[in-house]
């Protein structure tokens, strides 16, 4: 704020020469004028004397004489009333008005609230923290449509597990943000802990309609897959983890603990591992697919990319099935892989479908391919994309092929 403190300093001693220096010179330009006429008054009378125009002389004098007693009035002051006001004091009363007016309806909080968090990524000081956070309760009362501010006071509620803060935080979030999935997942997530895990009616809908927006929002399936395993809904659990697993980079940790619980919910229902885990039909380009027998009905596709086309060989692909006759975006059924295995055939059926749902049982289909550097699914985040269909699901293993274009 010192920069800021200095620059409105020297606005203010330049506006208040610009206010002072008129004052001055008002005298001098009333000298000028009248200089100027009595020289004008000398070279007519000088034209008029070689005329012998006395009557015209006369004219020129009485014009003049009126001009005087016109700057007269203009120039003359009005008499100072005994104790009167000194305009120069309007200066200071002004700037300070402004700069109350401007850290009222300003961004000077807004300011002051980033370096504390610049601050704050080098200290884990508590008071430091607390007098932040306060800091940001006041220009939420004061600015309520700052969302950004809104987001962090939930952060920091659900980091110190005062859930039920967190829940009236991220609930007001959600109304202001009501098409946000992150928003709506917060909130899901939030309520649910805030009523002891227990999931309500309410936060259900802000988790469903989160990925109705974003189908693959790790926060809303991790909550619903959660929720219903704790509920004994053991195959709706496994589900939702399988969809969150496949946002996962196969080997890493978070992978290994999705397939853990997806494994312990496969226990309880008296599934083994080896059977339940839906086998991946990857076949070779040069016609090998015959030896692979197919799940039901499905849709078997070939994904590659244009000659001369430079993809990093660790990029995620993602093959995913969606109904044709439905706005939602939400896959039945899902592959991934990694850009080097292309170009690739694969069949999707119900062998890879999500749980609770068939590809077999759906009358025609859309096969959306995406590339993706960081390995998130969504076409927003894809550099490559390819689709085809509709596409009716059947035995047939002839491929059809898709071929990838750059995201445009």
């Amino acid at each position: 704020m010192t920069t800021f403190t200095v620059g409105c300093a020297v606005l203010l001693l330049l506006s208040g020469l610009f206010y002072l220096f008129p004052r001055r010179r008002s005298g001098g330009a009333d000298e000028e004028l009248e200089r100027a006429n009595i020289e004008w008054y000398r070279l007519r009378q000088a034209e008029l004397a070689e005329e012998g125009a006395d009557a015209l002389q006369d004219d020129a004098r009485l014009r003049l004489l009126e001009d005087e007693q016109q700057a007269g009035a203009v120039a003359r002051p009005a008499p100072a009333a005994t104790g009167s006001f000194p305009g120069w004091v309007l200066l200071p009363v002004v700037a300070l008005l402004s700069s109350l007016l401007y850290y009222q309806l300003g961004a000077a909080p807004d300011v002051l609230i980033s370096r504390q968090l610049q601050a704050l990524e080098n200290s884990d000081d508590p008071a430091q923290t607390a007098a932040l956070i306060d800091a940001i309760r006041d220009r939420v009362d004061q600015r309520p449509g700052n969302l950004d501010y809104v987001a962090l006071l939930g952060r920091y509620y659900m980091g110190r597990q005062e859930y039920a803060r967190a829940a009236a935080t991220y609930a007001e979030l959600a109304r202001q943000a009501p098409e946000d999935a992150y928003a709506l997942a917060y909130a899901a997530q939030a309520e649910y802990l805030a009523a002891g895990r227990q999931l309500s009616e309410r936060a259900r809908m802000w988790a469903e309609q989160a990925l109705a927006i974003q189908p693959h929002q790790r926060t809303a399936l991790g909550l619903l897959g959660m929720a219903s395993f704790e509920q004994q809904q053991y195959r709706e659990a496994i589900g939702y983890w399988q969809r969150l697993l496949v946002t996962e980079q196969p080997g890493s940790e978070s992978a290994s603990m999705i397939n853990g619980v997806i494994e312990a919910a496969r226990q309880r229902l008296g599934e083994s591992g080896e059977t339940a885990v839906a086998a991946a039909h990857t076949l070779q380009a040069d016609g090998a697919a015959g030896d692979v027998a197919a799940s039901g009905a499905g849709v078997t596709v070939r994904v590659a990319l244009p000659e001369g086309a430079r993809v990093a060989p660790s990029d995620t692909v993602f093959v995913l099935a969606r109904n044709a006759a439905s706005d939602s975006r939400m896959p039945i059924a899902v592959q991934r892989l990694q850009a080097g295995q292309l170009p690739v055939t694969l069949r999707l059926d119900d062998s890879n479908s999500m749980a609770g749902q068939k590809l077999s049982a759906t009358e025609s289909v859309l096969v959306v391919v995406q590339v993706s550097p960081d390995g998130r699914p969504g076409e927003a985040g894809a550099t490559w994309l390819g689709e085809a269909g509709p596409l009716a699901p059947s035995t047939a293993l002839e491929p059809l092929e898709i071929v990838l274009q750059p995201r445009s």
